[in-house]
């Protein structure tokens, strides 16, 4: 072959396999093009074809770990509910009805198994259910969930509201219900607003107090005596000094978490009364009721503890109005046993969206039945059969002698101090 020959020769193996590298020497080789593949032939060794190579090695084990990926959704939607994922979660809020005896209150103490609650229980039926995922459960913050007041240990409740995001499955009340102890029931559910908060929506909060009518017999009255009737004159003076209580005050006499100065100390107790005596297994029981914008830990049953002093003749009226000063006052804390949550109020919450076609209001007539029927069967037996056989009520008589309510102790401020203003709303509730 001539010399032009072996030139053209030359030009077509480079125009075929790219340029020439002298490095390379004889381990240049030019490969045909795979079928199918529609790339150019590239040149063993070469940079352009290690790279290609490193891109297909990328592209391999980024479609293997996609698959994988994709595999392991699919089998964590199929464990346990996977048809409930399908369903949309919504924010309701439960109507709760509850005996306290036995629990360490209402809010639960997550990582604690010592000290049960209320929602210890409740929690676990909503995830045995299926309206929750488990780890919802785990974490309340998951679902939104949010009480609509802090009942203390051993309170009861006929009309506690919660509210929370969840899965509508059918059936859904009386699945929960089938997860709860009898003492522990769901009476009704609404469907709320995206961002609706049970504690920041609450406008007031309604408690009983349940008490045997002997708590204001006269101190020289024999606390045992269960045959105690309550006269119309002694329950009027009752009812003028509860009536004390009504309007805007300082109740930080009435818990142990405020001072003076504080302005979350000043409450306003819409109303408060004691309704007419009945009689229940041989002893006579009264029921105080309160309705108030918020309580404090403690502040009803110091409301209702300060007028069994005064009424039984241990402590003179005048104390309740140094209750409202700065000075320190010794005020008695009542049994916890005969407290309940009645009712929570929306009254703004009904008028903006409870008549917009798209809500319903939260009043709970429909359940009032139901609340009533609740209360009679586990919360009023429970707390007259506990005082029966218990007498936390008398035993606690018995110390009233111990308290000291002539003694005070002054505030550091002097006359003049600036008086808070009233709260507007409420910041929460722990009767």
């Amino acid at each position: 072959m001539g010399l032009p020959s072996l030139r053209a020769a030359a030009w077509a193996l480079r125009r075929a396999c790219g340029p020439w590298t002298p490095r390379l020497g004889p381990r240049l080789l030019c490969l045909p093009p795979m079928a199918g593949n529609g790339e150019a032939p590239v040149p063993v060794g070469t940079k352009q074809e290690q790279d290609r190579k490193a891109r297909r090695g990328w592209q391999g084990t980024a479609r293997i770990w996609e698959e994988t990926e994709q595999q392991a959704k699919r089998l964590k939607s199929s464990e346990g509910g996977g048809q409930h994922r399908k369903l949309p979660k919504r924010k309701v809020v439960l109507l709760v009805a509850y005996s306290g005896k036995g629990y360490h209150g209402m809010q639960r103490n997550v990582g604690s198994s010592k000290f049960k609650t209320i929602e210890d229980d409740l929690v676990s039926a909503l995830v045995r259910s299926g309206c929750i995922p488990e780890n919802h459960g785990e974490d309340m913050r998951k679902m939104s969930f949010q009480r609509c007041a802090r009942t203390d240990k051993g309170v009861s409740a006929a009309g506690q509201v919660v509210s929370l995001k969840m899965w509508l499955i059918d059936d859904l009340l009386e699945k929960i219900n089938s997860h709860l102890p009898s003492h522990i029931r769901i009476l009704g559910l609404r469907r709320v607003t995206g961002g609706f908060n049970s504690k920041n929506k609450c406008d007031a909060r309604t408690y009983l107090y349940m008490l045997p009518t002997f708590a204001f017999a006269h101190k020289d009255h024999d606390t045992q005596d269960e045959t105690y009737r309550l006269h119309a004159e002694t329950l009027g003076r009752v009812n003028r000094l509860l009536a004390c209580y009504r309007g805007t005050h300082s109740f930080h006499n009435f818990t142990s978490q405020k001072g003076p100065r504080e302005p979350s100390a000043r409450r306003y107790i819409l109303d408060v009364f004691c309704e007419e005596p009945f009689v229940r297994e041989g002893m006579e029981f009264a029921v105080i009721k309160v309705k108030g914008q918020s309580f404090m830990t403690h502040q009803i049953r110091k409301m209702v503890g300060l007028v069994v002093a005064i009424v039984k003749g241990y402590a003179p009226e005048s104390v309740l109005e140094r209750c409202w000063g700065e000075a320190k006052v010794d005020v008695p804390k009542a049994p916890g046993l005969g407290l309940v949550l009645e009712r929570v109020h929306f009254e703004n919450y009904n008028r903006r969206f409870g008549r917009d076609g798209l809500h319903e209001p939260l009043d709970w007539a429909q359940e009032e039945a139901e609340v009533t029927a609740f209360k009679e069967q586990h919360i009023y037996p429970t707390i007259i059969g506990t005082e029966r056989h218990e007498r936390s009520m008398a035993q606690w008589l018995s110390t009233l002698p111990m308290h000291d309510f002539s003694a005070t102790a002054h505030a550091a401020a002097g006359p003049g101090a600036k008086v808070p203003r009233p709260l507007e709303g409420s910041d929460g509730d722990s009767a």
